[in-house]
């Protein structure tokens, strides 16, 4: 039932680590370490593994509907191929989940929505289809990477609304990608800082926003603009993320950081703090 929210700029490794983790790279991508689930090992494990797991237990909806669905073929009939791949469900029946998934993501005049091509559809209404493929399995953890992209304020706030009330509905978890701090905010009960393939900080969400403790992170918050302050041009974090793959010693934010000295460039990395609020900084002092 908790809502994880992973938070950091494009090329910190956010939607590659969820996709390493489902096994998704594809077979020129190496992968190391350890992806446990409910005392299973995901990492490197035999397809049969990973196929009784993604979709059914573990699912996820992509940064972009309209490349996600398949222009050739009907809405109903793409939801239809997960229910039939995660559940017996078939015929009757499984038009009838069909129109039920539809009709849970609040889809208006479900039956007709499922006989419509992807592309008769709106954004908006296709990021819902995404969903409720999603929901086929009934899974334990639902991964959003990026799900309001391209959307206008109005759907995205509906959107996140119906994430938010499927979780409450069905204690499903919820691991949110965002680059809306704001989205954030609202949304989740904690929040890891990615930066450069790594997890930089790992806190509740009151205690990030509060008192964000690696300079990243507070570079990240004071580069959102307020509704209260006067107008003013945002700050920036001078600088890029470093290309993947790219090997620097020490901390790998160090070139971008005002608070670094001569101990960053000898950095090993290390979280620390307790549970509820940890960070890899020598700069940084946890509470």
């Amino acid at each position: 039932g908790e809502s994880l929210g992973v938070v950091g700029e494009s090329g910190c490794g956010k939607s590659v680590t969820w996709l390493t983790a489902l096994g998704l790279l594809g077979p020129q991508a190496l992968a190391q370490g350890s992806v446990q689930f409910d005392g299973i090992e995901l990492l490197n494990t035999t397809p049969a593994v990973l196929n009784n797991i993604r979709g059914k237990r573990i699912a996820m909806i992509f940064q972009d509907p309209s490349s996600s669905l398949n222009p050739s073929h009907r809405i109903g009939k793409q939801i239809a191929e997960s229910l039939t791949l995660h559940t017996t469900l078939r015929g009757a029946a499984l038009q009838a989940e069909v129109a039920r998934l539809l009709d849970r993501v609040h889809i208006a005049n479900a039956k007709r929505c499922a006989q419509a091509y992807p592309h008769e559809l709106s954004g908006g209404m296709n990021q819902r289809v995404m969903i409720a493929m999603a929901l086929a399995g009934n899974p334990d953890i639902l991964i959003a990477d990026e799900p309001t992209t391209a959307l206008d304020a109005t759907v995205q706030a509906q959107i996140l609304d119906l994430l938010a009330e499927l979780r409450r509905e069905s204690d499903m978890s919820l691991v949110l990608i965002s680059h809306d701090l704001g989205v954030i905010s609202e949304v989740c009960d904690r929040v890891l800082v990615m930066y450069a393939g790594r997890v930089i900080e790992s806190a509740t969400t009151d205690s990030l926003f509060e008192q964000p403790l690696h300079p990243y992170s507070r570079g990240l918050l004071a580069a959102l603009p307020s509704l209260d302050a006067p107008i003013t041009r945002l700050q920036t974090i001078p600088g890029s993320v470093p290309e993947a793959g790219f090997q620097m010693n020490g901390c790998s934010f160090r070139p971008r950081c005002s608070s670094a000295d001569t101990d960053c460039a000898e950095y090993i990395y290390t979280m620390k703090g307790p549970l509820q609020h940890q960070v890899a900084c020598l700069q940084a002092q946890p509470s």
